[in-house]
C-alpha cells in the first residue's frame, strides 16, 4: 500500500491544486482581502469579529473567564467580565492583523510603531552565543512578528498550522519577515541556530502537557511550565531576552519591548528558572492585560492528576 505523505511542511504551492484545498484557497483570498482594507475598519471588523465570538462561543468565553478569574482575583465580577469581552476584541482585531501580517509590507506601519531596548539585543548579539525572544502569546502575535522585522533578523519556532495548505502560506509568510520559520519540535535546529548566533521567537505560555515540566507560579497559581528554556540555554550559552509587542489602547499604533538578558539563568535550579521566566512573563502581560491569549486552558496540567480541573 501506498504511503500518504505527509505534506504539513510543504510549502510549494502547486501541491494545493487539488479541488479538496480549494475552501482553504477561498479562506486564504478572504484574508488577504481583509488585509487591503484601510486600518480603521480593519480594526472596527476585528472588533466586531471579537463581540460575535464572545457572544457566540460559549466555550472560549469559559476558558477564558476561568483564566481571568484565576489571575486577577482582585477584580470584581463584572470587572472581569469587562475583560473577558475585552480580550475578545482585542484577539478580534488580531484576526484581522494577521492578513495585514501576511500579506501586506510592515514599511507602511514603521512610523507608527516605537521600539524599546534594542540596545539589549545589540550587546548580546557582539557576545555572539545567539538570543532567545522570550516571547508569549500576544493578540498582536503575528503583527508583532512582521513589525519586529524593521528592526531585527530573527528567526522563529512556531507550531505547525494543521492544515498543510494554511501551515505553507502562514510559514511562507513569516519566513518573507524570519530568517527560518522552525518547527517547534525540531530542537536540533534552534540549537544549530543559535550556534550561528541567530535571533529565535520562542515562547514558553501554553500547556504542554506533563512532560519536561515543573509547577511553578503564574500570577500566583502553581502552572505547569517547560525547563527546555533552561536546557537550550545551558547547552548554548545564548542570552535570554524578554520580548514583547502590543498595540496602542488608542489609535493605530505598536509598541515592542526588548529588556536586559534574565540574570543568572540558567541557575541549576529548575523550578526557579521557571518562576523567573514566568514573572517574566506576567509583568509584560500585565501592562494590557487585554491583549493576551486567554482563551487557552492554560491551567489545564494540575500538579496532581487527582487535582480537580478549573475548567
Amino acid at each position: 500500500m501506498k504511503k500518504h505523505r505527509n505534506t504539513t511542511r510543504d510549502t510549494r504551492y502547486n501541491q494545493y491544486i487539488h479541488p479538496r484545498w480549494w475552501p482553504t484557497w477561498v479562506l486564504i483570498g478572504l484574508i488577504w482581502l481583509m488585509a487591503q482594507l484601510p486600518r480603521r475598519l480593519q480594526q472596527w471588523l476585528g472588533i466586531a469579529i471579537g463581540e460575535l465570538a464572545f457572544r457566540c462561543l460559549p466555550r472560549r468565553r469559559h476558558i477564558a473567564s476561568v483564566n481571568i478569574g484565576l489571575c486577577f482575583p482582585e477584580l470584581s465580577a463584572s470587572e472581569q467580565r469587562q475583560l473577558v469581552r475585552k480580550a475578545f476584541h482585542s484577539n478580534g482585531i488580531g484576526i484581522m492583523e494577521i492578513g495585514q501580517a501576511w500579506f501586506r509590507n510592515p514599511e507602511g506601519l514603521r512610523s507608527r510603531t516605537e521600539v524599546h531596548g534594542l540596545e539589549q539585543v545589540t550587546a548580546a548579539l557582539d557576545k555572539g552565543k545567539g538570543i532567545l525572544l522570550l516571547g508569549g502569546h500576544y493578540s498582536t502575535l503575528d503583527l508583532g512578528g512582521s513589525l519586529v522585522s524593521l528592526f531585527i533578523d530573527a528567526d522563529v519556532m512556531q507550531r505547525d498550522h494543521n492544515n498543510p495548505l494554511m501551515n505553507a502560506v502562514m510559514t511562507r509568510a513569516r519566513e518573507r519577515h524570519y530568517g527560518v520559520a522552525l518547527n517547534s519540535k525540531d530542537l536540533r535546529g534552534l540549537l544549530r541556530r543559535l550556534k550561528q548566533n541567530r535571533i529565535i521567537w520562542y515562547a514558553t505560555d501554553q500547556d504542554y502537557g506533563r512532560k519536561g515540566i515543573v509547577f511553578a507560579p503564574f500570577f500566583g497559581v502553581a502552572t505547569g511550565s517547560i525547563t527546555a528554556t533552561s536546557r537550550i540555554a545551558e547547552r548554548s550559552g545564548c542570552a535570554v531576552i524578554p520580548f514583547s509587542h502590543f498595540r496602542h489602547p488608542q489609535g493605530i499604533g505598536y509598541d515592542i519591548y526588548f529588556h536586559p538578558p534574565l540574570e543568572n539563568f540558567p541557575s541549576g535550579d529548575d523550578l526557579a528558572d521557571a518562576t523567573l521566566v514566568n514573572a517574566t512573563i506576567e509583568g509584560e502581560i500585565r501592562r494590557y492585560p487585554d491583549q493576551y491569549l486567554w482563551m487557552h486552558r492554560r491551567f489545564k496540567t494540575r500538579p496532581s492528576p487527582d487535582d480537580p480541573g478549573f475548567y
